[in-house]
């Protein structure tokens, strides 16, 4: 991402440009809407008390955290205020945050394969339209996008703490493990912080993502070839 103007790499000023825009639209629309699907989960799972804490709601003011969102524009990856769940208020603590957690992701997906059949839809019925200067750079604005929110959903799909996946993962380990995790969880997301922007974690997370991106490729390809 934008951290490559700092490696002193070449630069597409124009490609940064449209992907700065798809970031925003990403900050300020598609991140709420993570957030919006973990509080919206919770309150339906039986958590009536998300309704009282300002979360259940579109408004991104309500969800962006700044440094997460500063995280996204540099290095590709990054997060909104995380909605605060009362596990108590589920049938079954455990698995009901687990749920709650992986519809976050989802939601990224679902916004990815949103831009995925736009993409399409552009190719198949306005060919001359994207073949065009300004018809190039809407493309190009989807396609950051697509790829941006699988991204996502694959970096919070980890099963490290405080990451989506890590309640994810919980649903598998014994009390003691979960209890350790808890503890510690300041100290791994430090951790996970100093990964991330040192760019060990690039390699593992590109790797998953390209398999996620050519899933909602073809799927999202899929509904044009009966035209």
């Amino acid at each position: 991402m934008l951290f490559s103007l700092f490696r002193g790499q070449q630069i597409d000023f124009v490609s940064v440009a449209v992907q700065i825009a798809a970031i925003l639209i990403i900050i300020f629309l598609v991140l709420p809407f993570h957030e919006w699907a973990h509080a919206f989960t919770a309150a339906k799972l039986g958590d009536t008390s998300i309704k009282y804490r300002g979360r259940l709601t579109l408004n991104p003011l309500a969800h962006i955290d700044p440094v997460g969102a500063l995280s996204l524009l540099l290095f590709g990856f990054g997060w909104a205020k995380p909605v605060p769940v009362n596990p108590r208020n589920f049938k079954n603590p455990r698995l009901g945050m687990a749920i709650v957690a992986l519809m976050g992701p989802v939601a990224n997906i679902v916004a990815a394969i949103v831009g995925g059949l736009i993409i399409n839809a552009l190719a198949k019925f306005a060919p001359s339209f994207i073949a065009g200067t300004v018809g190039g750079y809407v493309l190009m604005f989807f396609s950051f996008y697509v790829q941006i929110n699988v991204r996502l959903a694959v970096f919070n799909l980890l099963p490290i703490p405080p990451l989506d996946g890590s309640k994810i993962l919980f649903v598998f380990l014994p009390d003691r493990a979960v209890e350790w995790f808890y503890r510690y969880q300041r100290i791994i997301s430090m951790l996970l912080l100093v990964l991330l922007w040192v760019g060990v974690l690039t390699v593992p997370l590109n790797f998953l993502s390209n398999y996620l991106l050519k899933f909602v490729s073809w799927l999202t390809a899929l509904p044009f070839s009966f035209f």
